[in-house]
């Protein structure tokens, strides 16, 4: 529960909650999965011509949370700029644990793919956003190589996965115990990741190391992989034992981290802060803009 409270705290402070103001989607809790939580709804952009795609994660650390959590006036950038969006629901934890979560996130995106052309979007430009542990997934398949399985019975898992840009808001961008001792900070091990309830094991057990790095973003990055534009608003400076849980999970030094390892490959990492003095909506639509309408 701490943990969810966390991440709507973070989310609220992003501006990605829910709002009356956006308009009825062109499909309302359309059906990607067998689940009852592989939902979405679909908006579509008035447009001639095949659209890209983005499609919204939704945070809530896995254990809440909803598509309805996509901000308005972002939804409203990107459909006035010729895009259509594409926000989703997913299993939660103790149902599916990490890094089984995943997996629905991966599906929308190859049930996307699946009916491109009804919805009339280009299936080769798609990119993915979302906060905080919606932030993580979207890290997490954007780097992943393609979960596509060419002779699989089902044709929706047959599509690629693959993206061409990713935009987070608060994101953990590894969970590498190693990385998150020396580069983040020791504080976020007192967030209940740690104990490794949400990986299905016990806390100190020998495959917690294993599955954590099987769960991170940075055990994928390659060169190849797409660019990142990512934001954070907590406060930018040095981890102490003071510093709360929900300020260390979603600390500018996961940015940093990412950063570090994105320059060596020379693959684009933005990473912005809401002290940085640049509009949040106009910017992250310019980093798309720049990948996806080439």
């Amino acid at each position: 529960m701490l943990f969810a409270m966390t991440v709507m705290a973070a989310a609220q402070k992003d501006g990605r909650s829910s709002a009356a103001e956006k308009p009825t989607p062109d499909i309302v809790d359309g059906k990607y999965g067998e689940h009852q939580r592989n939902t979405f709804d679909l908006w579509r952009p008035k447009a001639k011509k095949a659209t890209p795609l983005v499609v919204f994660i939704h945070g809530g650390g896995f254990v809440n949370g909803d598509k309805d959590k996509l901000s308005a006036s972002l939804l409203d950038q990107f459909l006035k700029n010729g895009y259509a969006v594409m926000s989703i629901n997913y299993r939660l934890f103790p149902e599916v644990k990490l890094p089984e979560l995943y997996m629905d996130a991966a599906r929308a995106i190859q049930f996307a793919r699946l009916n491109a052309k009804d919805w009339n979007i280009d299936k080769a430009r798609v990119a993915l956003t979302g906060s905080s542990a919606g932030a993580l997934t979207a890290l997490w398949i954007g780097f992943h190589d393609d979960l596509a399985d060419p002779k699989n019975s089902d044709a929706v898992l047959r599509e690629s996965t693959r993206v061409m840009a990713i935009a987070v808001f608060s994101a953990q961008t590894t969970l590498d115990p190693d990385v998150l001792q020396n580069e983040v900070g020791s504080a976020v091990f007192k967030h209940s990741f740690a104990n490794g309830k949400i990986f299905g094991l016990k806390a100190a057990s020998p495959e917690l190391k294993a599955k954590m790095l099987e769960s991170s973003p940075t055990t994928y990055l390659s060169a190849g992989d797409p660019p990142v534009w990512a934001m954070y608003t907590v406060e930018d400076r040095p981890m102490t034992e003071e510093t709360s849980v929900s300020d260390a999970i979603h600390h500018p030094n996961f940015g940093k981290a990412l950063k570090k390892r994105m320059d060596a490959l020379k693959i684009e990492c933005k990473l912005r802060h809401k002290n940085d003095g640049e509009n949040v909506n106009s910017d992250l639509l310019a980093f798309f803009n720049r990948y996806l309408k080439k």
